[in-house]
């Protein structure tokens, strides 16, 4: 091989691997751009879109949380979402953050609208401002309803799914298991895990209690005890069939009934707290329609009348909001969404001095006052202790106080300033005025205000000193060439304007007035404890209903005595809780005087019925022949029950329907009718007395 041979071969062996070297980059480049695009399309199905509404409310539950105002709702609708969600905090931020933004997106353009109905009347304005603020609780109540009446409807399915599992393990806690890994209905899936996880702890009874402090309404309480009851004691055939499975379907039916009643409630109720708030939006517009339309009755809305009744509608749509709203309670808002450690009364009541001021109201312990208002804030199931009423009493009532005084004081400026600024002409009784009247009108107010300015103070002045200053004129000119009679009418028309100006002060019966509905504001808490009272007494018949039901699921249980039957009285108990606790606690001390003792603390008869059966089942006979009939007559109780619902309906839509629209009427009747009647008659009852004395 010669020199040449081996210098082509080496050049050829050195071209051969540049392009290998060249191929492996390309091949090397190109592979790598297929993984690259193959780890992007798998990312697709997992990669976050650039807006995501998941991320926003996280971001949003932060900066509400941060916000002092919006904090305190977002903190309240959260103590509700967290039982509803079971400390899924990912799933509760997110529903708080929903729900207070959604309220947001309703309040603000109702707030744009009342600055743009109301920017003339500064004070009106601000007062339907606050209102508004009310009504926030309204928005997150119903949208908190919500959620809690479709966990209610998850749960007729969830039970229905439980009798098919059952059916095929034959075990509680591996049916309730089973159909907890449904997906569908997250909510009640969670309730049904934390249920499954009292069942199969070390301690099922403690546990359970726990849950009970927990669970967001009654009938997953009373499925967590049965569940319970049946895997400690088993479960028996009760004419060929399971007891678990028929104190299930007696369950099941408590929620439809309840789910009937929620929705009859809703649709009664839909309307009417918003018709008790339009009132308020429409008085502006009732206001300008009729001073546009009747000039004769500006100065009746522009002056101090018209402001009293604006204030007095502003009272009875708040009261009849209220009410409204406490009267439709339908049981979902009966969970305390307030803050009842650290309330603001509390840290309050922490400062020394007002502690001993509070403390001089509150009625001494064994007084009869005492006993009666311990026995009001029962009968009302109040959450709140005596001193945080007795400082909401006095707060409200420094607050009217407040409130009246600068409101006679804003009247009064209201008339002085009409006085200055009201066009001074004769009133036409249909109509307004051209504009050429009108300015001949402003350039007489012009005229009278220089001469009130000149008199103002002087409280001896008379006619016969303004018309002597008039023809002499020394203020101006208008009257030195004018005749007797219309320098009279003139000084007559300033003197009533100066004697306005001079009198519209402060009066003594003013403050007592203010004085007179402080006094009402300090007792109003009291009356809104007995309109609660109240309305619990209608539902007194639904919660023995429900008494029964408890009672009859429990009796056919082996090992159940009247003990068990009262603590879960106690634990469903709402209006004859206190009466109940006491029994059990005194129960061991003996029995049939603990039952005695019960019937002489409640007065409902149907309840009396239920105690005195106890009474028979703790001596005498077997508590399921003690409550035999409870059986036998179960299609009667249950038709009983839908009736009762339905009285209790309609007795609340009736009494929801005269409240609801008595802000409407009063708006219609007391700020529009009566108004434009009376003076348009004193209008031409003057306008023909001066045609008869021309």
């Amino acid at each position: 091989m010669n020199a040449n041979m081996l210098m082509y071969l080496m050049m050829g062996a050195g071209a051969l691997f540049v392009i290998i070297v060249i191929a492996f980059f390309i091949i090397r480049k190109k592979g790598g751009n297929l993984e690259i695009r193959e780890i992007q399309r798998l990312r697709e199905g997992t990669k976050e879109k650039s807006f995501s509404s998941e991320v926003l409310y996280q971001k949003l539950y932060v900066i509400y949380l941060k916000t002092p105002f919006l904090k305190r709702y977002l903190l309240k609708v959260r103590r509700r979402l967290a039982i509803i969600n079971v400390e899924d905090e990912y799933l509760t931020r997110k529903q708080a953050a929903k729900i207070i933004t959604r309220t947001i997106c309703i309040i603000m353009p109702l707030a744009i609208a009342i600055i743009a109905i109301t920017h003339n009347n500064t004070l009106l304005m601000c007062m339907l401002l606050i209102f508004e603020l009310f009504m926030v609780d309204t928005f997150i109540d119903g949208m908190v309803d919500k959620l809690d009446n479709k966990l209610l409807r998850e749960q007729i399915d969830f039970f229905s799914e439980i009798r098919h599992a059952y059916h095929e393990f034959n075990m509680v806690e591996e049916a309730i298991y089973q159909v907890a890994q449904d997906d569908d209905k997250p909510e009640m899936s969670r309730q049904a895990e934390k249920i499954y996880e009292v069942l199969i702890s070390d301690d099922p009874e403690s546990e359970l209690e726990k849950y009970y402090d927990i669970a967001p309404n009654s009938y997953l309480k009373e499925f967590a005890g049965i569940s319970y009851l049946t895997k400690e004691f088993g479960d028996r055939k009760i004419d060929n069939s399971s007891l678990y499975l028929k104190n299930l379907n007696n369950i099941t039916q408590e929620m439809q009934l309840e789910i009937l009643k929620r929705d009859k409630l809703d649709y009664t109720f839909q309307s009417l707290s918003v018709i008790a708030i339009l009132p308020m939006l429409a008085i502006e517009p009732i206001k300008n329609w009729a001073v546009s339309q009747f000039a004769f009755t500006a100065g009746f809305y522009n002056g101090k009348n018209g402001m009293i009744v604006q204030i007095l509608l502003l009272i009875a749509t708040f009261v009849c909001y209220i009410l409204t709203r406490k009267l439709k309670d339908n049981g979902s808002t009966a969970m305390n969404t307030k803050n009842t450690e650290n309330p603001w009364q509390a840290k309050l009541y922490k400062n020394p001095v007002i502690k001993k001021i509070i403390n001089l109201f509150i009625p001494k312990q064994g007084t009869k006052e005492y006993v009666q208002l311990k026995n009001k804030m029962k009968e009302a199931a109040s959450k709140d202790k005596m001193e945080w009423i007795y400082i909401n009493r006095i707060a409200l009532c420094i607050l009217i106080f407040i409130v009246s005084v600068f409101l006679f004081g804003q009247l009064h400026k209201i008339t002085i300033n009409n006085v200055y600024t009201d066009p001074t002409t004769d009133y036409n009784i249909i109509g307004q005025m051209s504009a050429k009247a009108e300015k001949q009108a402003m350039e007489l107010t012009k005229s009278d205000n220089q001469y009130i300015n000149y008199f103002k103070g002087n409280l001896k002045v008379t006619q016969a000193d303004i018309e002597t200053v008039m023809k002499k004129g020394k203020i101006n000119k208008d009257y030195v060439n004018s005749k007797d009679a219309e320098v009279s009418t003139a000084a007559a028309r300033v003197l009533e304007k100066l004697h306005t100006v001079n009198t519209e002060k402060m009066q003594w019966f003013e403050i007592l007035l203010a004085m007179v509905f402080a006094i009402v504001a300090y007792n109003a808490p009291m009356w809104l404890l007995k309109f609660q009272a109240r309305m619990r007494q209608m539902e007194m018949e639904d919660e023995v209903m429900q008494f029964n039901t408890i009672i009859l699921m429990l009796m056919k249980i082996e090992r159940v005595n009247v003990e068990i039957i009262l603590e879960w009285l106690e634990r469903y108990a709402n209006i004859f809780k206190e009466p109940i606790s006491k029994c059990v606690n005194n129960y061991e001390s003996g029995a049939w005087e603990a039952l005695e003792q019960l019937k002489e603390d409640v007065s409902y008869q149907q309840f009396i019925r239920i105690v005195e059966s106890l009474q028979a089942a703790v001596e005498k006979i077997p508590i399921p022949d003690a409550f035999d009939e409870l059986d036998t007559e179960r299609d009667y109780y249950q038709e009983k029950r839908k009736e009762s619902n339905n009285r209790l309906i309609a007795r609340k839509g009736k009494i929801g329907k005269m409240i609801g629209f008595a802000p409407m009427v009063i708006l219609f009747v007391g700020y529009l009718i009566v108004p434009l009647v009376f003076i348009g008659l004193t209008s031409m009852t003057q306008s023909f007395d001066s045609m008869k004395g021309a």
